[in-house]
């Protein structure tokens, strides 16, 4: 037989596995589950560079291993296939973004089979495939008609909402929302409500609402942006500006989740970092909520302004963790899209904070909060009265105030907090103590130590004693509470996008209603364009006769891209079912991931949006498991490796590395894929690009060009990106999943080098000759295995269960080239020895563990099912021992004696034996010390 060939191996095997559906899962199986997932893939056109794969080898190999250990492995693949990318494509090229998406899926299914992958491929999801979004639709029309019941601390059904509107009205209802947008009525008023004012009372505690939001508004792509897509005031895609714009928007209500999501972190085996992002994000803090008098244009001073008690004048809600300092509190502070802005500004004001208004507009809210240096705001000419010392306090608006969390608004105590001290200087308004321990000469103290001064009703007071007597009062004055708030806002729900799921909602009398569950899915209509219509409307807005029953207007914007991703992970369980979106059986045998594979970016967006909607589905008892993804790994990412040539400036002549110094240069980038070892292929390059068809080189005195390097991200447009499929055709799928694993630990950042692929495929041709000696025939033996090798197999055991269950791959690949060094050595070639170490390589190299596993006489494909080999202690046991011998601590020799030997029998043994005649210098030993297992010391 020739010598090893992995491209006929693999495509052989592949082929194999599709045809026979080895790795299809049963939802019902007497063995123990493992329920393994990547991260959903968004397919873009661009397909797989090396760096992609590196969580999906990692994913492969446990799922492998867990088989191999007795194991029901649920191991699927789908795609995300909504997105902003395919629609942008679409508006370019007037092709529908579902063409462009079929191709891209198909490009990435051919790399993944590639690559050897055990996924269950016939469970693979599509979020824009009709038949799954009609259950993300479904369960958004949940969420619109459910409610979050305090008293119960759940999600429960509208109609439970709607029986206590009958009996008492909306007296005692205590439900999750903005309490001052829930409307209040009798029992007797609601009986006497039409259908559309019942419909009105009933939004505002909807689970999933609609409201005017302040959004990232992008006129250029037309739609709205999440944070994550918007950095330095522009749109990361196209580079558009961004701007601050209020919208009705459909929002779903995940702050009423906050504390159980925070409190579901600690049940969670997750890296520290992603769980605390989630609890950072969640942001939960204990205070009160004050109320600011807003000071009447009339009153001429507050000399005889006195603490006043709840009044029918508009009030400013503040909410502070810091509720001891508020008689340091010496300005107001507001969002610029506060609601009160405007009629809060003077006539003198109005240009200045409207210029000002204007260009925080065209900040996102995400460099608002990063920007800690610039110092920016605007008086609006208005005054606020302090609710505890009726003194008058300037009311500012400032982009570091955002109108989404808590009220819009703060109040400022420059000696307690930086920002607010930086302020106050730079605007000249007082600061001022409010503690004797306080230093505030330079900086914001925000000490709680000392007593508190200049603080008239807690005068004296400590800091608990002060907190608790002024929540005291001011509840007991009708101007504040006691109250715990939470960072997180609602999710902003919809997009002014095609490509995405319609939000099942439609129109009457300026109503909303959901769509009926009998006619979803409500599929995308065709349009002309993929672009806004010329009225501003969303692209749906060109959709002809798109109503619903043929006479209500459907809601036009789409949602979100997190929307299917946010629950796929349950419909792989049951992909097929069409009544429900998971069977019953099917959740209650799977429940969760056990293991969840992904990029660090998703730390909060993402994974945050899956427990929020598994949290709901739980509380409607539509899932049995209490969090979605049990165990998560965050897998670094592979670096490129940049390569670089160094033209002479004015000219089309390049220089290499060691003489670039010698002249003027700018170095350009090069494709990494006509490099090799760092020597460019100057004909290849020649080639590579028009413009350097006549180039010449100045080369290094062998001849070569030797380029530069540097280690970047992956990016075309560094020209460093490697495809698999060039590694695949040269060394096999094989070692590039084994070189993938061997750069380093998974959840460390790596760089390539497609230099060391060479070392592992060399590696796998030595492997392959244990079997095939000389690269022959297939010549294992039935003979015995001596202790040397059942030792090197059992170590190899040992720790490749050791590393894999650590998730340790790096080293793993590190023991089996050392085993296949070992056993290499000993020229073993014994079925005892190298039939369990196909089974461990496997998961590693699943192409040649196959094709090995036939010719060692099992059946074609049935290395899956194998068990994993015993690991047994007893071949680890050493016959003999090496001593180290010293005389007076000084070793002279080595000797070997029996594992079993006492003390006693090494002293007599050493005694007998020529040693002491040869280097006591004639002494007598006076003692012997004999360590067990380490070394003896004669005392002379």
């Amino acid at each position: 037989m020739p010598g090893y060939s992995p491209q006929q191996i693999e495509k052989k095997w592949q082929a194999h596995w599709k045809d026979h559906r080895t790795f299809r899962a049963d939802n019902a199986s007497e063995k123990p589950k493992y329920y393994v997932l990547d991260m959903f893939p968004y397919p873009s056109g661009a397909g797989l560079h090396v760096g992609h794969p590196l969580g999906y080898i990692a994913s492969d190999i446990v799922s492998r291993y867990k088989r191999l250990r007795g194991f029901n492995v649920l191991h699927p693949m789908g795609f995300d296939s909504f997105g902003l990318p395919a629609e942008q494509y679409a508006i370019q090229t007037g092709q529908h973004p579902a063409l462009t998406t079929e191709q891209n899926i198909g490009t990435y299914i051919r790399q993944l089979s590639s690559l050897g992958f055990s996924y269950d491929w016939s469970r693979e999801v599509r979020t824009s495939d009709p038949a799954y979004y009609k259950w993300t639709q479904w369960i958004f029309l949940k969420l619109f008609n459910s409610w979050y019941n305090l008293d119960t601390n759940k999600a429960e059904p509208l109609k439970t909402l709607l029986a206590k509107f009958a009996e008492n009205g909306s007296d005692g209802i205590r439900a999750a929302g903005d309490e001052e947008e829930h409307h209040s009525f009798t029992n007797g008023q609601w009986k006497l409500f039409s259908e559309k004012q019942r419909l009105q009372a009933v939004h505002p505690y909807r689970l999933a609402y609609q409201q005017d939001t302040y959004v990232n508004w992008c006129p250029g792509l037309g739609t709205v942006l999440s944070n994550d897509e918007v950095k330095d005031g522009l749109s990361e895609r196209g580079g558009f500006p961004v701007e601050r714009r209020l919208m009705p928007q459909w929002n779903l209500r995940i702050t009423a989740y906050a504390d159980r999501l925070l409190q579901g972190l600690d049940t969670l085996d997750w890296p520290d970092a992603v769980k605390e992002m989630q609890r950072n994000w969640i942001g939960k803090s204990i205070g009160a909520e004050v109320e600011f008098r807003i000071q009447n244009p009339a009153e001429e001073s507050a000399e005889d302004q006195q603490p006043t008690t709840n009044t029918q004048q508009p009030t400013i809600k503040v909410y502070t963790t810091r509720v001891d300092t508020i008689y340091g509190a010496t300005f107001l502070v507001l969002a610029p899209e506060h609601e009160l802005v405007a009629e809060l500004t003077t006539p003198e004001q109005k240009e200045h904070i409207q210029d000002y208004i204007d260009a925080t507009k065209r900040r996102s809210e995400r460099d608002r909060m990063a920007d800690t240096k610039t110092v920016s705001g605007a008086f609006t000419g208005s005054f606020g009265i302090n609710p505890l010392s009726g003194e008058p306090v300037q009311i500012w608006i400032a982009d570091y105030v955002l109108a989404g969390y808590g009220t819009g608004a703060v109040m400022a105590v420059p000696s307690g907090d930086q920002r607010d001290y930086v302020f106050a200087q730079h605007f000249g308004l007082p600061i001022i103590a409010v503690t004797d321990a306080q230093q505030i000469e330079e900086q914001a103290d925000p000490t709680k130590e000392g007593r508190y001064i200049n603080s008239e009703l807690i005068n004296g007071l400590t800091y608990k004693e002060a907190t608790h007597k002024l929540i005291q009062h001011l509840e007991a004055n009708g101007i504040g509470k006691g109250k715990t708030n939470f960072r997180i806002r609602d999710a902003i729900f919809g997009r002014q996008r095609y490509w995405g799921e319609p939000i099942p909602i439609y129109y009457k009398d300026g109503v909303a209603y959901g769509v009926a569950e009998a006619d979803l899915p409500l599929v995308l209509p065709e349009i002309d364009e993929y672009k806004p219509t010329e009225t501003g409307e969303p692209p749906l807005g060109r959709a002809k006769d798109w109503k619903y029953k043929g006479l209500y207007d459907y809601e036009l914007s789409t949602m979100p891209g997190w929307a299917g991703s946010s629950w796929y992970y349950l419909r792989y369980m049951d992909p097929h079912n069409a009544e429900r979106f998971v069977g019953e059986e099917a959740e209650r045998y799977w429940q969760n991931v056990d293991l969840y594979l992904g990029g660090a970016e998703h730390a909060t967006g993402h994974l945050l949006y899956s427990r929020f909607w598994h949290l709901f589905l739980k509380d409607l008892g539509l899932v049995t498991a209490n969090e979605p993804f049990q165990k998560l790994i965050n897998q670094g990412m592979i670096l490129g490796r940049s390569n670089f040539v160094y033209r002479i400036n004015g000219t089309n002549t390049f220089v290499t590395l060691g003489k670039k110094d010698q002249h003027e240069t700018t170095a350009l980038h090069v494709d990494v894929n006509i490099v090799e070892n760092d020597v460019v292929d100057l004909e290849a390059f020649k080639k590579w690009r028009e413009e350097y068809a006549n180039a010449e080189f100045i080369l290094e005195d062998n001849g070569t060009y030797v380029c530069g390097v540097e280690v970047e991200k992956m990016s075309k447009s560094k020209y460093n990106v490697v495809s698999p499929d060039v590694l695949i055709e040269r060394y096999g799928a094989d070692a590039l999943r084994l070189y993938e694993m061997f750069l380093g630990p998974l959840e460390q950042y790596k760089p390539w080098n497609t230099n060391g692929m060479s070392g592992v495929a060399g590696f796998l041709k030595k492997l392959w000759r244990l079997y095939h000696p000389q690269d022959g025939d297939f010549a294992v033996t039935d003979e015995a295995a001596a202790p040397a090798e059942l030792k090197a197999l059992h170590k190899a055991i040992r720790k490749v269960e050791e590393d894999i269950e650590k998730f340790s791959f790096n080293t793993t690949v590190s023991a089996l080239m050392i085993t296949v060094n070992e056993l290499t050595a000993l020229d073993c070639h014994k079925r005892a020895v190298l039939e369990p170490l196909v089974v461990l390589l496997s998961p590693y190299a699943p192409h040649l563990a196959e094709e090995l596993w036939v010719e060692l006489g099992h059946a074609a494909g049935s290395i899956s099912q194998a068990a994993y080999p015993g690991f047994r202690e007893e071949y680890l046991v050493e016959d003999t021992v090496n001593y180290p011998v010293a005389i007076n601590g000084k070793v002279r020799e080595t000797l070997q004696f029996p594992a079993t030997a006492t003390a006693a029998d090494i002293e007599a043994a050493v005694r007998a034996s020529d040693f002491l005649v040869r280097f006591a210098d004639g002494k007598e030993a006076r003692k012997f010390i004999v360590v067990p297992g380490r070394m003896v010391n004669v005392v002379v």
